[in-house]
């Protein structure tokens, strides 16, 4: 084996891999939780043990170079394997101390989970707790994150899931709001009111077709993609938003609007790969989210 294979920091490759699905250092920076100027010298080091040029800069990111193809699909089969070992050594593990990793999107994490978290702690102090805010679906076979809520089910065959129900959406606006523009109706009256919306993404555009509503971007006043700010938005008073019910109606400056208008539920998922899922410190967080979840759920 060439010596400078012999003595590569495998863990060069996982960064190599990260970066060439994203197609960027901020992007892969942020789904490894390291900083751009780390990942980009550990991008530097990797092709210098290498010996060679694994990426080209583009006016939108990086792209990989003829060598950075052809030695990927390998690259990506030494992570998965880096990953299946990482996986066997934690299932092995039965202590009650240590940490778990929690991923969930953005608006669960912000108004759902941090008391059932502070329960958990209470509970069990020596526990430490990751908590990973992100609606980007973590990898479970990575260890990205031990334990996922999503609303939505993993397709891998070892991923265990429990489907703990749904949340239903409902459409909200201030108070403050209402009380100067009124109260609607009507869908129709709805439909008039200023509506906060999506900005790049076309989540809502897709379920108002869905429901038989012809709107597009410019139907709008206010658009947002990041989630909790969107919903701070909706709480100062800037038009109607739609959201999960559970946690608007928790909100005492909030107010549901009562229309025609039926939004789906989403479905709520706990999932875990099948090698933790039964570790004592896993399965003891497990346990305790589909309790502290079941009030906003059905």
């Amino acid at each position: 084996m060439d010596k400078r294979l012999a003595s590569l920091d495998w863990s060069l490759l996982q960064v190599f891999v990260a970066v060439a699905e994203t197609g960027s250092l901020s992007a892969a920076a942020r789904a490894l939780g390291l900083s751009q100027p780390t990942l980009g010298r550990q991008v530097k080091k990797l092709e210098t043990a290498l010996g060679a040029e694994l990426f080209q800069r583009q006016p939108r990111g990086l792209s990989l170079t003829a060598t950075g193809q052809e030695i990927l699909p390998a690259a990506s089969r030494m992570r998965a394997a880096l990953g299946e070992i990482a996986l066997t050594v934690a299932g092995q593990d039965d202590r009650m101390a240590g940490t778990v990793r929690i991923t969930a999107s953005n608006m669960v994490a912000c108004h759902i989970l941090p008391p059932i978290l502070a329960e958990i702690r209470a509970e069990l102090p020596q526990l430490q707790l990751d908590l990973v805010a992100s609606d980007r679906a973590e990898s479970l076979a990575f260890r990205e994150a031990d334990i996922a809520l999503r609303m939505f089910r993993p397709e891998q065959l070892d991923i265990v899931t429990r489907k703990l129900g749904e949340v239903h959406i409902g459409a909200f606006a201030a108070r403050s709001y209402l009380d100067r523009v009124g109260r609607p109706a009507s869908l129709q009256d709805l439909l008039a009111l200023d509506l906060i919306g999506y900005d790049r993404s076309e989540l809502i555009l897709r379920a108002m077709r869905a429901l038989g509503l012809t709107l597009g971007r410019q139907d709008f006043a206010l658009r947002c993609d990041d989630p909790v700010t969107y919903w701070q938005l909706v709480r100062a008073g800037c038009g109607v938003g739609f959201g999960q019910r559970a946690i608007g109606l928790s909100d005492p400056t909030l107010e549901e609007l009562e229309t025609d208008l039926r939004i789906p539920p989403l479905p709520v998922w706990l999932s875990a790969h099948e090698s933790l899922r039964r570790t004592p410190r896993v399965s003891h967080v497990w346990d305790r989210l589909a309790t502290g979840l079941a009030p906003f759920v059905s």
